[in-house]
């Protein structure tokens, strides 16, 4: 056999033998220049099967040419669709780590913040046991800016819950008449509300932060749930003040409790499976290799739940109060409304005492 035709067959087995159109769309996709350097790598690949052809003849064998077949069959616009492909998914692969790079700097950069602002608080005494609301240090350097707002919002709310409570307080002694205590009892209900739509807006800027409990006192976090408190442990804490109480009262608030008890059991469940979910996805691929960006995709897809299960538990919350004041009379409802906020003003007051008390211990 001549080397031409050689040649034709090994450019056949190769699948290189196009007409001359095809080769010009190499040329468009590769740009200028690139044609001279296909004709180059099909002049090698022909050289290389008349050595192995020339190798065969002899009994002796080449690489297998399996994997060139597979290749060669492929139609060429598969192949530049999927070269075009890669080139897309490598552009997006270069986009979303220079992101997360810019987002790990900006996370180094609030935590500066976070820690030359507790220096200060450290220098000037200036912490809860001296009057300072540790959401008002810096949620900045925690979080968003957005977590700045909520902090001073939250300590806002609270000054105004325990003017209301006084506002209830001074009612209940001084016996004023029903449908004047009913408006303060909606009025201080309300102000709950507030709340419970303050940190929805805080769950969309920055869910961490407020799971987290940053922006309560440390006793308080102590017994923190999911961003707030359990519903059927607050059942708990009025019912024993509260009296009397009809045979009525008490098994509504009874069958009240065991259903805030089961559908905490379900939101604690989901967020077990939820971490659960979370760890699989960032543990899956193989580690050490470098390339964990599609885990970390993975893995804010499962973290976006998380705020559906805040604002879950503070609907059950906000359920709970409303179920409550049916039940009870406007007298109980306010009774149980001054018994709450005396309660929370405990684990500030514990709270600052626990600060005090740290501060004053020798080194």
């Amino acid at each position: 056999m001549n080397s031409t035709s050689t040649q034709f067959v090994a450019s056949r087995r190769m699948g290189l033998y196009e007409p001359m159109h095809q080769m010009g769309m190499w040329g468009d996709f590769k740009g200028t220049g690139c044609l001279n350097a296909s004709a180059a790598t099909i002049l090698q690949v022909e050289a290389k099967l008349d050595n192995q052809s020339e190798d065969t003849s002899q009994g002796t064998y080449g690489p297998p040419s399996g994997k060139y077949d597979q290749e060669a069959s492929k139609p060429i616009d598969k192949v530049l669709r999927r070269l075009a492909q890669n080139r897309e998914a490598a552009r997006k692969s270069r986009l979303r780590k220079k992101a997360y790079v810019q987002q790990l700097e900006n996370s180094k950069l609030r935590l500066m913040q976070l820690e030359q602002e507790l220096e200060r608080a450290r220098q000037q005494g200036a912490y809860v046991g001296s009057g300072l609301d540790i959401s008002q240090i810096s949620s900045s350097g925690i979080g968003h800016s957005g977590n700045t707002a909520f902090g001073i919002e939250y300590g806002n709310w609270v000054e105004e819950r325990n003017r209301r409570i006084n506002d209830l307080k001074n009612a209940l002694d001084s016996n004023i008449s029903d449908g004047e205590l009913h408006l303060l009892v909606d009025g201080a209900m309300n102000h709950y509300y507030d709340l419970f739509r303050l940190k929805a807006l805080a769950a969309k800027s920055d869910v961490f932060y407020l799971l987290s409990g940053m922006w309560k006192t440390s006793v308080e976090r102590l017994f923190l749930w999911m961003g707030g408190f359990r519903p059927s442990e607050l059942l708990q804490i009025i019912m024993t003040p509260i009296n009397p109480l009809t045979d009525e009262q008490l098994l509504h608030i009874y069958n009240l409790r065991q259903s805030c008890q089961q559908a905490e059991d379900a939101l604690t469940q989901g967020m077990e499976k939820l971490h659960q979910y979370l760890g699989e996805a960032v543990l899956a691929g193989q580690l050490g290799q470098g390339n964990y960006l599609p885990q970390m995709e993975a893995a804010m897809e499962k973290l976006e739940a998380l705020v559906r299960f805040v604002n879950q538990a503070d609907h059950l919350r906000q359920e709970t109060l409303q179920q409550m004041c049916r039940v009870l009379s406007t007298r109980q409802a306010a009774h149980v409304l001054l018994v709450l906020g005396e309660y929370f003003q405990r684990l500030r007051t514990l709270s600052s005492y626990w600060a005090e008390h740290r501060t004053r211990e020798p080194v």
